[in-house]
């Protein structure tokens, strides 16, 4: 029995494959222009931030630092913790919303002017190739021939610079999670000492240098799934990077205006297109934007450079490839405020209203009281109850702090402290201390009653919780 024949794709599935599924290798020239000018300001800028945040201190903590182990977030001097449940909650639903509204209203400008992967890849590596291994003509030509002397120590210095660079953005991004001070006292241990730290850094140095040095585009056109999602999140109002077919069709080669226009002649009837590639050559997902919106665009806007460049060059105005929306393109009525964009503006509104009331509503100490392993209660010999309980205390001053603990409820309730009976709470810190409660059978006659704690700081009250306490269904029982 013969086997069926496998069914070829009619094109490439992908820019950046072939139809086989094979790599297809991009090499986008470089179009200066002033959209490349604001995005290397801008992409500058939130380098410079990336880097500094780190180190940066508000409130003696860094401005962003993400120490999950330990179950606390601090964003520009606000400290969440594991147990703040519900502001986390509300927070990355504020996140969500966010990236609904401003992909909505400015389409993918993140992808183009503020993402880690298109910032770093085309503002810091791909410049760095261009200077080592020339230009992208050059670079082609040299890749589909042979392994020569030249060819390979362009390559070693290249990746070796790489490896530098990787290294370095590798331990600014792990020091989010763990601090600088943190990380520079692991870097000066043996490896034996802190196996964990040089296997965390060694496989994020990997993983930056396989991104930028190898996978570049493709973490934007197959693993990212943002891409995806920009149908559900865009409509025909949200700002795109789009070709004019209603201007430059049809396209084709054509020489500059030097006289009256001669209607017969073909040339008085081509767009202003003029098929010469620049928008291609210059996309870093290698699209053809005029053949509409792609999900591989990401808004870089280096082909509205590389236009406009030739639009100057033949006396044509420039903006056939621009920022507009679908329906500014087909020349239908556009709107900003749109039922989406208004529903998500609300929600925002809302959202962050709650999120700011619940911020200042907390109570500078957070208690947690629970009740140890083991038996409910114990009874004493001289008859009072016993409840074994374990109490957490989060200071959120700000401040190192001392506190005693009472119990003013049930009547003839009283408190123990396993160990000093001051308490050290260190300033953000979660502190745990066991305690012993006792009370006379009298103060539960139904088996348990509600104790009401106290936390005292230099004498005064400044936290109360209330638990219950558990005894004999009846005295002497």
């Amino acid at each position: 029995m013969s086997t069926p024949p496998i069914l070829e794709s009619p094109d490439a599935v992908l820019s950046t494959m072939d139809k086989d599924g094979s790599r297809r290798w991009i090499y986008p020239t470089l179009s200066p222009g002033r959209f490349l000018n604001a995005r290397r300001v801008v992409g500058f800028v939130l380098i410079a931030f990336f880097v500094a945040l780190p180190w940066v201190k508000i409130a003696d903590k860094p401005a962003i630092f993400l120490n999950i182990t330990g179950g606390e977030f601090t964003f520009f001097g606000l400290t969440l913790h594991s147990t703040d449940t519900v502001l986390l909650m509300l927070f990355m639903l504020i996140v969500l919303l966010s990236v609904f509204f401003f992909t909505a209203l400015f389409g993918r400008v993140w992808c183009g002017w503020g993402c880690p992967q298109t910032v770093y890849l085309e503002l810091v590596f791909r410049p760095i190739e261009r200077l080592i291994e020339g230009k992208e003509s050059a670079r082609r030509r040299r890749d589909a021939g042979p392994m020569t002397p030249e060819k390979f120590a362009r390559k070693a210095v290249k990746f070796g610079v790489f490896s530098l660079l990787s290294l370095f953005l590798a331990h600014t991004f792990v020091a989010y999670f763990v601090s600088w001070p943190e990380l520079l006292r692991w870097m000066t241990l043996s490896p034996a000492e802190h196996p964990g730290y040089f296997a965390t850094m060694a496989i994020t140095t990997a993983l930056v240098l396989f991104d930028f040095g190898y996978f570049r585009e493709q973490m934007c056109t197959i693993t990212c799934p943002y891409a995806r999602f920009q149908s559900v999140l865009m409509d025909r109002d949200s700002l795109i990077v789009s070709y004019d077919p209603g201007r430059g069709e049809p396209r084709g080669r054509r020489l500059k205006s030097k006289g009256p226009i001669d209607l017969d002649n073909p040339q008085a009837r081509l767009g202003d297109c003029i098929d010469c590639g620049a928008c291609v050559r210059t996309c870093p997902t290698g699209i053809d934007i005029r053949d509409g919106l792609q999900m591989e665009c990401v808004s870089c806007t280096q082909c509205v450079d590389a236009c406009d460049a030739i639009m100057d060059a033949i006396d044509k105005p420039r903006g056939l490839i621009r920022y507009t929306s679908e329906n500014a393109i087909e020349n239908k009525p556009t709107r900003v405020l749109r039922p989406r964009l208004m529903a998500y503006g609300v929600a925002l509104v809302v959202l962050s209203t709650l999120f700011v009331a619940l911020i200042g509503q907390r109570e500078p100490l957070e208690v947690d009281i629970g009740r140890m392993p083991g038996p409910a209660f114990t009874e004493l010999a001289d008859g009072q109850i016993a409840n074994r309980l374990r109490i957490r205390l989060r200071n959120r001053t700000g401040e190192d702090r001392q506190a005693t603990l009472r119990v003013t409820e049930p009547e003839g309730a009283s408190v123990r402290v396993v160990g000093p009976q001051t308490i050290a709470l260190e300033a953000g810190a979660l502190t745990r201390v066991e305690v012993w409660t006792t009370a006379p059978p009298s103060s539960l006659p139904d088996g348990s009653a509600t104790a009401t704690f106290e936390i005292l700081i230099e004498g005064e009250p400044w936290a109360t919780s209330s638990f219950p306490l558990l005894g004999p269904t009846s005295p002497g029982e």
